[in-house]
């Protein structure tokens, strides 16, 4: 049994301040998927990381500070690909593979809207584009699971206050078309598909006390293309785990 966690860490630096390494020490996670690291690899001591077996791999963003993914792998990848093949989104640290045998593991970060219509624009074209590249890359790897901060919340189920949020980037009709639509094109939302009616959340907004009151959004994902979908076990969130204003989506997957 594999378990891989996805973990928007909304600055790893400030993440480790607040316990990631112990955190990490007292569960027992095969993979770890990092999004918005906003770092370098030189800016982070990853010593406690290795000695907990971890062997880490890195897509940083070109602006400091920004973006960036990084995976945390007790299993050694036979292969690791930095990015998608297109600047304007390699440029800002979004997508890393790491192929395991006959199948590949991508942790990604989308684009958020929530700063403007330039945003929101690029927001959608990486949505295009990234279905497009995923596509082909199929051909090549059947096997994929593609996990991260989507930045999209799916169905009413998935917000707090879907009526009032449905003018709001994240949960624009568009976008929500998006996730369907990669749905329908042989992917499958593990969490969702394990636990139909369940409602859970990954993502509290730092204002008005959002996070107790548990007025959140469900934007973290472990999609898996449908010819892994027996191997699906468990899936859920760690809500106790405090280190962000995400908290860690949960997968445990027969590989």
């Amino acid at each position: 049994m594999t378990n891989i966690i996805s973990y928007n860490l909304n600055g790893i630096r400030s993440a480790i301040d607040k316990g990631l390494w112990q955190w990490l020490a007292d569960n027992s996670f095969d993979i770890v998927c990092l999004q918005e690291t906003k770092a370098q690899p030189d800016q982070v001591d990853m010593s406690e990381a290795e000695k907990l077996g971890y062997h880490h791999f890195w897509h940083c963003a070109e602006k400091k500070g920004y973006s960036g993914v990084t995976t945390l792998s007790k299993l050694r990848p036979d292969r690791v690909v930095e990015g998608c093949g297109i600047p304007k989104y390699d440029r800002e640290g979004r997508i890393l593979r790491t192929d395991f045998g006959d199948w590949s593991l991508l942790n990604c970060y989308f684009p958020s809207g929530t700063t403007g219509e330039e945003r929101q624009q690029f927001k959608m074209e990486f949505l295009a584009d990234f279905h497009q590249w995923i596509q082909e890359l199929r051909r090549e790897r059947p096997k994929l699971i593609v996990v991260g901060d989507y930045n999209i919340a799916h169905q009413p189920i998935d917000i707090h206050d879907p009526v009032g949020n449905k003018k709001s980037s994240g949960f624009l009709p568009e976008e929500r078309a998006w996730m369907s639509e990669w749905l329908n094109a042989g992917f499958v939302d593990s969490f969702r598909y394990l636990n139909p009616d369940k409602v859970e959340y990954s993502w509290w907004s730092f204002r008005a006390n959002s996070r107790s009151k548990n007025k959140g959004w469900r934007i973290d994902y472990q999609t898996v293309t449908d010819t892994l979908r027996d191997r699906l076990r468990n899936a859920g969130h760690l809500g106790d785990a405090v280190h962000s204003d995400h908290c860690p989506v949960w997968l445990s997957i027969d590989l």
